[in-house]
């Protein structure tokens, strides 16, 4: 009987205390068919390619070369949100690095293909911009900014 009551005493403190032989602990808000679209792993987590940004080897006063240069540069970010390859794409303050900006990047497999299409933005081509590439890993919700982001501006950039 004591042996009996000492059992029960046990179990009680586990189920009270919450422990059990599983250490794992749920999420009651998973959603399965979301975390699988997103590619996210237990963790809700992903890799991503974040790129900085930084000053070229170029420094030419040419405006008209610096103007179409930029202007491109605007366009390719453009390309790459509508193919779903671009996340999250902004300038940086002014620092004591040559540091310009940053890019992640979503849906890209290789640094490679990074690579590749950074080749296409036209102030990276003309040597304005350069960039060192990362991998990063991050929210894999990170992608379900993007709808409300155009909601929210008033002036276009």
């Amino acid at each position: 009987m004591k042996n009996l009551f000492l059992l029960i005493a046990i179990l009680t403190v586990n189920l009270t205390f919450g422990q059990s032989s599983d250490t794992t602990v749920a999420n009651p808000n998973y959603d399965k068919s979301l975390a699988d679209k997103l590619g996210g792993d237990d963790y809700g987590m992903k890799s991503y390619y974040l790129v900085i940004l930084k000053t070229g080897t170029n420094i030419t006063a040419d405006k008209e070369l610096i103007n179409e240069s930029f202007k491109g540069h605007m366009s390719n970010i453009q390309k790459l949100v509508e193919e779903g390859k671009l996340i999250v794409a902004g300038p940086l303050g002014k620092n004591d690095k040559t540091f310009r900006g940053i890019f992640i990047f979503n849906n890209v497999k290789t640094i490679e293909e990074v690579k590749e299409l950074l080749q296409d933005d036209l102030a990276i081509k003309n040597g304005l911009l350069d960039y060192d590439i990362f991998t990063w890993y991050g929210s894999a919700a990170l992608p379900e900014y993007l709808p409300f982001s155009d909601k929210i501006w008033k002036l276009k950039p």
